[in-house]
């Protein structure tokens, strides 16, 4: 990636993405990426993702219509988790929530 830090990806190829709503710091999701979706989502301004489980790149919102328009891409001191600054139209989760933490851990 021209004008990329050297990011480090893991022994899969991939990187954690926090996706936070640049509005108020929510954080909406915790997706992977591999290098050609960071690049798509630098180019393109719209999160891509890389699917795990079905072994494919997809754009968010494409199937859902909830689109996260990216605003700015940062990464951590250490180089390998990326924070996505979005703006989120709908849902961010497969559920319908709006972000996908919104079930809390009680103490026993």
């Amino acid at each position: 990636m021209p004008d990329s830090p050297a990011l480090k990806f893991d022994e899969q190829g991939l990187i954690t993405a926090v996706i936070q709503d640049v509005e108020n710091g929510e954080v909406l999701m915790v997706a992977w990426m591999n290098e050609e979706a960071v690049k798509k989502t630098l180019e393109s301004g719209r999160t891509w993702f890389w699917s795990r489980s079905r072994r494919e790149l997809w754009r968010k919102g494409d199937t859902s219509g909830h689109v996260q328009h990216v605003r700015e891409v940062r990464y951590d001191c250490d180089a390998d988790t990326l924070l996505v600054k979005v703006t989120q139209e709908g849902a961010a989760c497969h559920t319908g929530e709006r972000s996908c933490f919104h079930r809390v851990l009680e103490p026993a």
